[in-house]
């Protein structure tokens, strides 16, 4: 199928669009899953995309590593042979990380994002002393606000601080609540002159390790006209697929972050970004 800015086709199964396609690159968070239950049908379009079409790549904006993510799954019930690989931002933003050290970080966010840190060895100092920011998030997502961050980002802002952002996501939705991410904080430090980059979705670093694990599965390098997206995030899944070149099909409902908002049709045209059909649920 083409890319086109013209108003998708709605389709109920991912079946219809799949034949095209060699390697589905599938969002976790609001497409397979609400961080909570797996959503129905979603195991299933995962586990006929892979033995029909081809290699799946879980593309996650997780904050943490790659290798912590299939325990998650599990708990939530996917089956490991619905997927070939996973890739995060985590795992992108490592490699940030490794380019900056010895130098001495500023963290933000919570103890559960400590997974990141595995073996490279980061010391971490008070703003003042520190030479960049790593922000994996809020440190108490279900309660914190990005404003309370205000006066401890101020400072690092004022002294040039770079900015590592470990999960581009602004806001996603933790069974019916929504909750701020790390890319909520980016946001507000480049409000305040700050720098920020950032390694997962929709910035290049993470796909790099995405194409190259769709390539690796299916053992022959794979096009980028041979591979599809699927996400709900437009900033995030839809506008990375297109600045990568590659086709996408937009997850707008099943509690996903713009499920409430206007028409699907219509969100994607006033954010300017194109589709190859819309979804209401993931599903074969």
């Amino acid at each position: 199928m083409s890319r086109s800015l013209s108003a998708p086709p709605v389709i109920e199964q991912l079946s219809t669009v799949a034949g095209g396609y060699r390697a589905l690159l599938c969002d976790a968070w609001g497409v397979i899953h609400n961080g909570v239950e797996l959503f129905p049908g979603a195991a299933e379009a995962l586990l006929r995309f892979r033995a029909e079409r081809g290699p799946v790549v879980i593309l996650t904006n997780a904050p943490r590593p790659s290798s912590i993510i299939p325990a998650q799954l599990d708990r939530l019930g996917l089956p490991r042979d619905a997927w070939d690989a996973v890739v995060t931002s985590g795992d992108a933003t490592r490699a940030e990380i490794a380019k900056r050290l010895p130098g001495r970080a500023f963290r933000i966010g919570p103890g559960k994002d400590d997974g990141l840190y595995d073996d490279l060895d980061v010391a971490f100092a008070a703003v003042e002393d520190a030479d960049f920011i790593i922000c994996t998030g809020l440190e108490d997502e279900l309660s914190e606000h990005p404003d309370d961050y205000r006066a401890r980002l101020e400072p690092a802002a004022a002294r040039g601080l770079p900015m590592i952002c470990a999960n581009p996501d602004v806001i996603v939705r933790w069974g019916g609540k929504l909750i701020w991410c790390a890319g909520a904080l980016a946001q507000l430090y480049e409000q305040l002159g700050g720098a920020v980059v950032y390694g997962g979705k929709p910035h290049a670093p993470i796909y790099d390790l995405a194409f190259a694990a769709a390539s690796r599965a299916a053992s022959a390098a794979i096009e980028k006209a041979q591979i599809l997206a699927v996400g709900d995030g437009l900033n995030t899944d839809i506008a990375g697929a297109a600045a990568q070149g590659i086709d996408a099909v937009y997850v707008s409902g099943d509690g996903g972050i713009h499920d409430g908002e206007a028409g699907p049709a219509e969100t994607l045209e006033k954010a300017g970004l194109p589709a190859v059909a819309i979804m209401e649920r993931f599903q074969w």
